[in-house]
C-alpha cells in the first residue's frame, strides 16, 4: 500500500523574507511557538525554483537525529518527514543525504556540483548561538553549489506571503544511519521514491585530495620535522572532517582535534571561530607546544589561524598570504588564477598582492552569493571576506577545511613557522592594521536611524575633505559614499551596502548593518590603516587603531545614541 501525502491547510507569515542567500535564521523560540512557521518556509523554498520530474536535489546539513545548534523540542523524525514530503511534493524524485544527517556546507556544495543535483537545504545555525535560546536556520544552495542568488530570494519571500497549504507524509521512516540507496511507494507518479544516504566525509575528501599535495602534508604533520597542530571543531559539524581528513588520513594525532563532538547548543558557546569565543584554542595556543591551530564554525564554511604562542592571523591578512602564495598548491599550478574577490569591508591587503601579480579584483558587497557569478563567468579564482570565511572556485562556498589545507601547504613548503610567514608578507607589502567592532542586540529602529543619519552627514558635501584631528594624528577625508555594487556579469545592481570614508592616507572606516539577524540588529564599524614601514608592524592593532575609532563614535553617536559603553565583540 502507498505511504499516503496529506496536504495540510495553513496561514502565510509576513516576516519569512530571507536575509540573503535564500536563507531564513530565527530564535529557536519563534520556530517552536509558531504554527507551521518551519514547513511554510521550505514549501515556499521549493515552490521558488522550476523543478523537473525526477529531479535530484541533496538536502540537510548538520544532524537530524540530533540537530547541532538547531534544537527543537519535537523528535528529529517529524522534522524529517516534514522535508521529504515538502520535497516529493514538489517532483523531486532522488533525495541525497549525508549519514546521519551529517554534511558541512562545503560538503553539500562538493556533492551538489559532483552529481549535478537541482540544489540543496541546509540546516544550520552558522555561527551562532544554538539550544532553546539560541537560533535556528534554513539554507537554500542552487544549482552551482553556491547560494541562492537575491532574485531566488525575493521570489521566496514573495510565495511565502500567500501560502496556504503543505504537503506531510507522517508515516515515512527513512533510516540515516545505513549507507545505501532505500526505496519508498508513495502516492505519486515517482515509483519508487528514492533516498540516499551517502558518507558524510568522502565525496569531498575525494575533492580536496584532487586539489592538494596530500603528501606534502602529510610529511609536515608525521615527518622528521613534523609540527603539532591544535584543531577545534567548537562542537559543530566538523568534527568527523577534522578526524577523518586531518587525523586519520593526514597523519596528525587523534589528540590534536578538541571538541569534535557535534552538540545541539554548540557546548553553550557560539560557535563563532575568533579571538572572543575560540578561548580554549587560544589558551592551547599560547601555552607555545602547537606550532599551528585552526579553528571552525558550526556547519565548516569559516575558520580562523593561529600561530604559536597564540599568534593571530587576521582573515583579511590570511586572504592575502593564501593569494601571495597560490604557487603551493597544485590545482593553481594546473588550473591557474584569474581573479580575486573580496568583500568591501575586508581589508585592502588583498589588493597589494593582485597588483603585484597583475591580478584583477573584483570588490563586492558582502555575500558569497556575489562570488559565485564571478567564478561560474571565469573572472574570479579566489576570494574572501573579513569574517573568516575564504574560498576557490573549487566550489560555490567558502570553505574552512580547504583554507587550513592551505595553510598548512604553505606552510610545508616554506618550511617556516605561521608568524614567520605573516611577517615576511608584511614587510614585502606592508601591514594592514584592521578591526571590526559589532554592536550586536540593537533595536532595530535605533539601527536604522543611527545609519540614515550617518549617511545624511558624510555624503553631504561639507564632509568632503572635513579634517579630524585626534591626538597627534590629522585625518583628512578623501572621499565617502554608500557602497554600490555593479555585477560585471549580468550588469546587476546593489545598492546601500555599507558607508565608506577613505582617508588620504588610504584609512578607512566603514559602518554596516548585519542582515543576518531578525529580531534584534547588528551594526558593524570597521577600521583599517595601512603602514609600510617594518619597524611599525609590531604595534596593536586596537592601538593603532584608536584615533579612527575615536572618529568613528563622534560621527555616529552610537554609545550616546544606543546607551552601549562599547561593542559587543571586537575582532
Amino acid at each position: 500500500t502507498p505511504i499516503p501525502v496529506l496536504t495540510v491547510q495553513t496561514a502565510p507569515y509576513e516576516d519569512q523574507r530571507p536575509t540573503g542567500g535564500g536563507g531564513l535564521r530565527r530564535p529557536t523560540a519563534l520556530f517552536e511557538s509558531q504554527r507551521n512557521y518551519l514547513p511554510n518556509f521550505v514549501q515556499s523554498l521549493l515552490s521558488s525554483i522550476s523543478m523537473q520530474p525526477a529531479h535530484v536535489c541533496i538536502f540537510l546539513c548538520q544532524r537530524i537525529c540530533s540537530i547541532p545548534g538547531l534544537y527543537l523540542s519535537c523528535t528529529c523524525m517529524p522534522i524529517c518527514v516534514c522535508f521529504y514530503a515538502l520535497i516529493f511534493k514538489n517532483l523531486i524524485g532522488r533525495l541525497v543525504i549525508g549519514q546521519n544527517g551529517i554534511l558541512s556546507t562545503p560538503a553539500v556544495s562538493c556533492i551538489i556540483r559532483k552529481i549535478k543535483a537541482a540544489g540543496g537545504i541546509i540546516l544550520t545555525a552558522s555561527h551562532s548561538p544554538g539550544g532553546p535560546g539560541g537560533e535556528f536556520g534554513v539554507k537554500f544552495e542552487v544549482a552551482n553549489g553556491g547560494p541562492a542568488p537575491d532574485m531566488v530570494s525575493e521570489k521566496i519571500y514573495q510565495i511565502s506571503k500567500t501560502l496556504e497549504e503543505y504537503a506531510i507524509c507522517p508515516d515515512l521512516r527513512i533510516d540515516l544511519s545505513r549507507i545505501g540507496r532505500q526505496e519508498f511507494d508513495l502516492e505519486n507518479k515517482f515509483k519508487p521514491f528514492r533516498v540516499e544516504i551517502v558518507d558524510s566525509v568522502e565525496i569531498y575528501l575525494n575533492l580536496l585530495r584532487s586539489i592538494f599535495d596530500f603528501n606534502a602534508i602529510r610529511n609536515l604533520l608525521t615527518g622528521p620535522n613534523q609540527i603539532k597542530i591544535r584543531i577545534d571543531a567548537m562542537n559543530g559539524v566538523m568534527g568527523p572532517y577534522v578526524r577523518r581528513i586531518l587525523c586519520d588520513e593526514l597523519g596528525a594525532p587523534a589528540n590534536s582535534a578538541i571538541n569534535c563532538v557535534p552538540l545541539e547548543d554548540f557546548g553553550g558557546q557560539p560557535p563563532d571561530p575568533n579571538l572572543t569565543y575560540a578561548t580554549a584554542l587560544l589558551e592551547a595556543m599560547k601555552g607555545g607546544e602547537y606550532g599551528f591551530g585552526a579553528a571552525f564554525d558550526a556547519d565548516g564554511d569559516r575558520y580562523m589561524i593561529l600561530g604559536q604562542n597564540g599568534f593571530f592571523v587576521n582573515a583579511s591578512d590570511s586572504l592575502a598570504i593564501i593569494a601571495a602564495n597560490l604557487s603551493c598548491i597544485p590545482y593553481f599550478c594546473q588550473m591557474g588564477v584569474r581573479g580575486f574577490g573580496r568583500s568591501m569591508p575586508t581589508s585592502t591587503a588583498l589588493d597589494k598582492v593582485a597588483k603585484v601579480m597583475k591580478i584583477p579584483v573584483y570588490e563586492t558587497p558582502v555575500g558569497w552569493r556575489y562570488f559565485s557569478n564571478l567564478m561560474d563567468s571565469g573572472r574570479c579564482s579566489l576570494c574572501g571576506e573579513e569574517s573568516f570565511g575564504t574560498g576557490s572556485d573549487h566550489l560555490r562556498e567558502k570553505d574552512g577545511l580547504w583554507a587550513v589545507l592551505v595553510w598548512l601547504s604553505i606552510l610545508a613548503a616554506r618550511k617556516q613557522s605561521v608568524e614567520e610567514i605573516v611577517r615576511d608578507h608584511w614587510a614585502k607589502f606592508g601591514r594592514h592594521y584592521y578591526c571590526r567592532f559589532d554592536y550586536e542586540a540593537l533595536e532595530p529602529r535605533t539601527a536604522y536611524f543611527i545609519m540614515r543619519d550617518l549617511e545624511a552627514l558624510i555624503t553631504d558635501k561639507s564632509f568632503s575633505h572635513q579634517q579630524f584631528a585626534v591626538g597627534n594624528n590629522i585625518y583628512t577625508v578623501e572621499r565617502t559614499d554608500s557602497f554600490e555594487y555593479i555585477d560585471p556579469v549580468d550588469g546587476t545592481v546593489t545598492k546601500r551596502q555599507g558607508l565608506r570614508i577613505i582617508f588620504t592616507d588610504a584609512s578607512r572606516l566603514i559602518f554596516r548593518m548585519s542582515a543576518s539577524s531578525h529580531v534584534r540588529a547588528t551594526l558593524r564599524i570597521y577600521a583599517e590603516s595601512y603602514e609600510k614601514d617594518p619597524s611599525q608592524h609590531n604595534k596593536e592593532p586596537q592601538a593603532v587603531l584608536s584615533p579612527l575609532i575615536a572618529i568613528a563614535l563622534k560621527i555616529s553617536q552610537i554609545h550616546e545614541r544606543t546607551g552601549r559603553k562599547g561593542p559587543t565583540v571586537i575582532t
